[in-house]
């Protein structure tokens, strides 16, 4: 038995305000329904995904940020690709069983959402570089079966990885993701094909919403949606469209782990590549994830300490304990000893060097691996420099012709960044939606966590 094969477009920083600029989403929304999801917090980019694949909140499925401190290795990690993080069953795992249990046939793809690695799918790509020894490193993708990749590239050219992430970031990812991923589905169609397409979350981290053509860039993104609803139209698919979250205007960075430091809460261990942070014997330190700040607190003497410091920080609206993290769905072990969130008008950054001269060789470079903390400054080319790409270019060749060098092009300054996400939103037209077809839900507004059921739903494989 065949179930109606379903395509669920991932079009992160869509909200029903910019959904009237988007042509081509705005009529698939018109021949269905339309509804406004409130967010998990943090809503930052994998603990949106790990909800709404799984339907749980962070407290189940463990994704509390995008990074965070790994207790039992004494890291802090960031991006992390491995399926089995997700502490809940996904969203495909659980289709696969139903089906089996109904005798119907299923597939999966999986389309640059995150945790990719080993998750349960029968397709999927993924970005991911390799890493030489010499400390050298080259783009790439991965994925399932092993030749896809090499597939997908020699039909549609190479990724543009340097438009996924880093100052050149822009539209030229998510238009590759888009035909790919139409590609895939004219050859392979599978039976839920899961496609992130990250476009709108590059300008308004860079210029905030109100300083950048949204009309543009939502054009754009809605072009680039135009070969995955031709492909879905020809196999029969239906489309759904959700989003993880809003972007914000903002003024102003906190910097938590130089205000730790200046009162003695944080310690570092110089070296010959700047200074770095001494997780082991720091009391506390602060993992930053846009509007959103996980506090460890190793030392339990300093809590109170720590707590004060930060509930008389300006720019910082609420200081959560361990006693308060169940109502904000965040009650994992992974959590913080306090949970950070910012004013709106705020964002957390990781910085906690106190002086230039002691950042460490990695701060003005994109690396998202080795930074204790998101970095939105890795949008920016530093200003200070005069021909950036030129200056790039030479680094390239450098590299080419098998000198180490550092792409050390990035700025330090927090001030560039003019927009972020993290907080719930605070109006239905400012955060994440779901668009839909079928039966529309009854409630006005739906919870994030809903969204799992609903595509299970539309499949045929509810309980």
């Amino acid at each position: 038995m065949e179930i109606e094969p379903l395509v669920l477009v991932n079009a992160v920083g869509l909200t029903g305000k910019l959904l009237s600029l988007a042509p081509r989403l705005r009529q698939l929304a018109g021949l269905g329904w339309t509804r406004p999801l409130t967010e998990p917090f943090p809503a930052v980019t994998t603990t949106c995904q790990a909800t709404l694949l799984t339907g749980k909140t962070p407290s189940h499925h463990g994704i509390v940020g995008n990074g965070w401190f790994f207790r039992d290795t004494a890291e802090v990690r960031f991006w992390q690709q491995s399926n089995s993080l997700i502490q809940a069953e996904p969203l495909y795992t659980t289709a696969r069983k139903r089906a089996a249990r109904q005798g119907k046939s299923f597939t999966a793809a999986k389309w640059f959402w995150w945790y990719n690695q080993g998750a349960d799918v029968d397709f999927s790509l993924t970005p991911k570089p390799w890493y030489g020894a010499d400390g050298n490193k080259a783009f790439g993708i991965t994925g399932d079966p092993d030749s896809l990749p090499g597939e997908m590239e020699k039909e549609f050219g190479p990724f543009p990885f340097h438009t996924f992430w880093g100052p050149l970031a822009g539209i030229g990812c998510t238009g590759w993701i888009a035909r790919t991923a139409a590609g895939l589905l004219l050859r392979k169609k599978p039976t839920l094909t899961l496609v992130y397409l990250p476009h709108l979350d590059y300008e308004p981290q860079r210029k905030g919403p109100a300083g950048c053509d949204m009309k543009k860039e939502v054009e754009q993104l809605d072009a680039a949606c135009q070969p995955i609803l031709d492909a879905a139209k020809k196999i029969g698919a239906r489309v759904w469209v959700v989003s993880e979250y809003g972007h914000v205007d903002v003024q102003a960075a906190i910097e938590p782990n130089r205000l730790l430091r200046k009162q003695g809460l944080l310690t570092v261990r110089d070296g010959p590549f700047g200074e770095t942070i001494d997780f082991f014997n720091s009391p506390a330190f602060a993992v930053c994830d846009h509007q959103a700040a996980h506090v460890y607190v190793r030392k339990p003497e300093a809590l109170q300490r720590v707590r004060e410091l930060f509930t008389q920080t300006p720019g910082v609206a609420r200081v959560y304990d361990k006693t308060q993290l169940a109502d904000l769905g965040l009650a994992h072990e992974r959590s913080g000893d306090l949970v950070l969130a910012s004013a709106p008008n705020h964002w957390f950054a990781y910085p906690y060097w106190l002086e230039r001269s002691g950042a460490p060789d990695f701060a003005p470079t994109v690396d998202i691996h080795r930074k204790p903390g998101y970095d939105p400054c890795e949008l920016f080319f530093d200003p200070r420099l005069a021909f950036p790409k030129l200056r790039v270019a030479r680094k390239l060749l450098g590299k080419k012709l098998g000198f180490r060098t550092l792409m050390d092009v990035i700025p330090l300054d927090p001030a560039l960044v003019k927009g972020s996400h993290g907080l719930v939103s605070s109006g239905d037209d400012d955060g994440a939606l779901l668009i839909g077809d079928g039966p529309a839900p009854g409630a006005v507004k739906l919870p994030m966590t809903a969204v799992r059921d609903l595509v299970l739903t539309a499949l045929g494989l509810e309980e």
